[in-house]
């Protein structure tokens, strides 16, 4: 009785509706396989807090895309797999002992412009649990992109960065910057309400990073009506690093004119 009604003040849902409960109070977990299985940062407390924080069309289903722990320290790796696959939970783990992350509204991609909506926020998860609703502020929701330097011998050195949510450059709520297992808190955030420094230091080194996205899978065309797929469709790293660099994939061209002529 007593955990009923605390669940039905805190999170306005009626405990005996068992349907409710069920679609929203846990979300399914989906794409885990044995190979996938790890150690994860989240314990079903903290599952069940972000769950409830989420949009309420996204808290029925969980997707695993990324962990350390599985895929290493690979940027490349992680956009990989993080790009295109609709809202996400960035979850991050320093060297400290804090967890913390951000919830991103829109799938992540390269660019030179701030993603997302108001319904974006950052959380922390220990050393206690908070989240950081936006203020309406501004609108620098999430932010991924790269700068480039080009250097005298003709190599491009590229500082890639990841997910910058929350406040301007250099002063991000939250920044995982591409020399991967290093990123920094600022200790204000104009994007995001209250949110003090997430991390145990402003600049902090990780010790575990996952991202799972939430809600239904976005459509994609089907793989029947496509031409056959290039060795970068499989090796999805490869292809966010070439995309980092700004080097053009010529193949992608070439399959859209195959796709365009069997449509014709």
């Amino acid at each position: 009785m007593i955990h009923s009604r605390v669940l039905n003040n805190l999170y306005g849902f009626n405990m005996n509706d068992s349907a409710e409960v069920r679609e929203f109070l846990l979300p399914e977990c989906k794409e885990m396989t044995k190979q996938r299985m790890f150690p994860s940062t989240l314990s079903l407390a903290d599952i069940l807090y972000l769950n409830l924080t989420l949009p309420r069309k996204l808290r029925s289903e969980w997707r695993f895309l990324f962990s350390t722990a599985v895929h290493g320290e690979s940027f490349s790796k992680m956009l990989g797999h993080i790009m295109g696959q609709g809202p996400t939970l960035v979850i991050v783990k320093d060297t400290g002992g804090h967890v913390f992350g951000g919830f991103a509204s829109e799938s992540w991609k390269l660019g030179p412009n701030f993603l997302g909506d108001d319904s974006c926020f950052l959380f922390s998860l220990r050393p206690e649990m908070m989240n950081y609703e936006t203020t309406g502020y501004n609108n620098h929701y999430q932010y991924l992109n790269i700068q480039q330097q080009t250097m005298p011998n003709g190599l491009v050195s590229c500082t890639y960065y990841f997910t910058g949510m929350g406040g301007q450059f250099n002063y991000f709520g939250l920044w995982l910057d591409a020399e991967f297992g290093i990123g920094h808190c600022s200790e204000t955030c104009t994007t995001y309400k209250n949110c003090p420094t997430l991390s145990s230091n402003k600049n902090f080194e990780t010790h575990h990073v996952e991202v799972w996205a939430v809600g239904s899978k976005p459509k994609v065309e089907d793989d029947d009506e496509m031409p056959s797929k290039s060795i970068l469709d499989a090796d999805l790293g490869a292809k966010a690093l070439l995309e980092m660099v700004g080097r053009k994939q010529h193949s992608e061209g070439i399959r859209e004119l195959e796709v365009d002529e069997q449509h014709d």
